[in-house]
């Protein structure tokens, strides 16, 4: 069998999110046949994103009905066209910032949770947490382990739960304030960014802080964000902030990946009834009505308080329904980053393709 009737057969692999199969969509970068071994690339973007996973297992066993034996690999186009050189972070495949539009909703336990989630889908992931005035990941993941310096001057980031970690806290005083103007921010974030050996990642999760400030304008313009996260919770009050942060990422042309409801419904363990006390389902409407993927709801639970006193992302736990529900989340954030991806290559053979004469 040579490459073009191997591609013949790939038409049989339909992109389930796309709704077409994967050579019409472009997603086959390139095949080679080598006697019984095919060697074939894709443009698959989001590692270990449960559809992408599925993806590569039917082609697997497509190719192997046929008596071949696959090695796949997966790549996406350059950024812009740039060289590794010019790039920032050019070993990052994604950055996925984490954003709310008012403090005090869970977005760091979203963030965090989300970084150990992928970590434990297989992922290599890094942690940065941007809330330069109130930095507490390192808390959340009992990290105190400060970043060692390398001669060059820059940052080697612990690890924990095999999650990379850069963070403020690691820099300051455990109770000293962090009293700054934009510019400052500007070159901090700057630094434990591209100063930091981060290494080869699959995802780099970014704790944005609260609100629509200097520091989401500075990741914004600086560094290449493949998707956001915004968090809220049901009442109207968190909802009216969030749609703040949807125009922020809307106006600087950032895909939004989805909506986090926390603090959903609360499992009384004592009446056994379930209790609304933000309110219900105020996120998923907010999804409909913007017409952006709810990710999906985290309930009002005190183990994650719990955990995240106690250093221990919760969907790490086993047997659990709220880590169940976190990492349902996680699953869906890495799916919806695979299709930004494959969404972009798609658009783009499009746009190559001649138009027919009229």
């Amino acid at each position: 069998m040579d490459e073009d009737a191997v591609l013949e057969r790939l038409r049989a692999v339909e992109d389930p999110e796309l709704g077409d199969d994967i050579v019409s969509l472009g997603l086959v970068n390139e095949i080679a046949v080598d006697g019984e071994t095919v060697t074939i690339d894709l443009a698959l973007g989001a590692p270990y994103s449960p559809t992408e996973s599925d993806v590569a297992g039917e082609i697997r066993e497509l190719l192997i009905e046929e008596g071949l034996e696959p090695e796949l690999s997966a790549s996406i186009p350059d950024r812009d066209g740039l060289s590794s050189e010019e790039q920032v972070l050019p070993n990052v495949k994604n950055v996925i910032a984490v954003a709310s539009g008012k403090g005090g909703v869970g977005k760091s336990t979203v963030a965090v949770n989300l970084a150990a989630g992928l970590s434990q889908l297989g992922a290599r992931v890094g942690l940065f947490d941007a809330d330069v005035y109130g930095p507490n990941v390192p808390r959340m993941v009992d990290a105190d382990e400060p970043p060692m310096a390398t001669e060059d001057e820059t940052l080697v980031p612990p690890e924990k739960y095999g999650v990379k970690l850069m963070s403020m806290a690691f820099l300051t005083g455990e109770d000293d304030p962090v009293i700054w103007r934009g510019p400052m921010v500007h070159k901090v974030i700057t630094q434990l960014t591209e100063d930091v050996e981060w290494g080869h990642l699959d995802y780099l999760v970014v704790d944005l802080p609260p609100g629509t400030g200097d520091t989401q304008l500075t990741m914004l313009q600086t560094m290449p964000v493949t998707g956001a996260v915004i968090v809220t919770t049901p009442q109207d009050v968190a909802l009216d902030d969030a749609r703040k942060g949807l125009e922020m990422f809307a106006k600087h042309e950032t895909v939004v990946l989805g909506i986090v409801e926390n603090m959903s419904t609360f499992a009384c363990p004592d009446c056994g009834s379930n209790h609304d006390i933000f309110g219900s389902g105020g996120g998923e409407e907010f999804a409909d009505s913007h017409e952006m993927p709810f990710l999906g709801s985290i309930p009002l639970d005190p183990t994650v308080r719990e955990d995240g006193d106690g250093g221990k992302p919760t969907v790490l736990e086993d047997e659990d329904d709220t880590a169940d529900a976190l990492r349902s989340i996680t699953e869906n954030v890495a799916n919806n980053t695979g299709i930004v991806h494959r969404r972009g290559v798609s658009q783009a053979i499009d746009r190559r393709s001649p138009t027919p004469d009229r």
